[in-house]
């Protein structure tokens, strides 16, 4: 039996700047029975001094429902998993500190989902760039498309954001899911996985979720040639999760995306996956050339003539 019917998780890392207007949004939620699940990931700012001030100042009742995890600093992936072995609720919502929530998503969401009861309800948001903000809707799926969710996720024509996702907790426990190591594309990563075991999906459509993307701190501002080798490596270690046994896994229908991105990447930045990974040659001779990767058809062509040679 859950303690809690929804657990908030929050990593925590060089946020000062962003942490209070996104924690005022997280502890004043509408919703009343969720844990706050706030993970210091060894953070060198004042971010917590600045939380911790915060529920001082204005949120002192909410101390029993509110855990703080302090750790060393592991990245997003690692802080995120800490909060989740923390956490006490029947579902699980992660949210990222220099972003911010409409004060009753937390309510809408489960709202939803007590009336559906689905594994999972996703939803839509706002890209907030500063000068402007814009509305990304999401495509609307069953359990029935759950297969084509992660095809579109993997070529970008729906969101794998974790932020955007409320699961039972059961998903994680009663299923083997692989962890990312490193902080780029770690949501494709863990919701691939997490939407192939749900056995009920439902999309909710409004926006609950302010993304910042005006924050240059964030890993994702980081130089774009670091970001898709990151991201490349990350991907190829989901797929080695599964490489021997490809028919009915998460990655089924998307292993030809990754192993067409690891090559598109070799050639682009010159990291040679091909040496990192001595299967990649032999696995991408198979890989039939399709129109539902994100890497465009003339560069899978390139990537499959490079990998004869290799």
């Amino acid at each position: 039996m859950s303690r809690y019917k929804v657990s908030l998780v929050v990593p925590i890392y060089g946020v000062e700047k962003y942490i209070r207007q996104f924690a005022q949004t997280a502890l004043g939620q509408t919703y009343q029975d969720i844990q706050f699940v706030f993970v210091n990931d060894g953070t060198k700012d004042s971010s917590m001094e600045i939380l911790d001030a915060l529920i001082e100042e204005k949120y002192k009742s909410l101390k029993p429902r509110i855990t703080i995890i302090n750790k060393e600093n592991g990245g997003l992936p690692s802080a995120r998993k800490a909060g989740l072995d923390h956490a006490e609720g029947e579902y699980i919502l992660f949210a990222d500190s220099d972003d911010w929530l409409e004060l009753d998503a937390v309510e809408k969401v489960m709202a939803k989902a007590e009336e559906t009861d689905a594994d999972i309800v996703y939803f839509d948001l706002i890209k907030e760039y500063g000068h402007k903000t814009s509305y990304k809707r999401e495509r609307d799926y069953t359990v029935d498309t759950k297969d084509r969710f992660i095809i579109n996720i993997f070529n970008y024509k729906s969101h794998g954001y974790t932020v955007t996702k409320c699961f039972r907790k059961r998903l994680f426990t009663d299923n083997l899911i692989y962890m990312p190591k490193y902080g780029m594309h770690e949501d494709i990563y863990l919701m691939s996985q997490i939407i192939f075991h749900a056995k009920s999906l439902v999309h909710l459509p409004e926006a609950l979720y302010h993304y910042r993307k005006d924050n240059p701190d964030s890993f994702c501002a980081q130089d774009r040639e670091k970001r898709h080798i990151a991201s490349t490596t990350n991907l190829l270690d989901l797929y080695e999760h599964y490489r021997d046994n490809l028919v009915g896994s998460p990655v089924e229908h998307v292993a030809g995306s990754i192993l067409m991105r690891a090559g598109q990447h070799s050639i682009m930045h010159g990291h040679d996956f091909f040496k990192e990974k001595p299967y990649l040659a032999a696995d991408l001779r198979k890989t039939k050339i399709s129109c539902n990767y994100r890497t465009s058809v003339l560069m899978q062509v390139i990537v499959k003539i490079y990998a004869l040679f290799r």
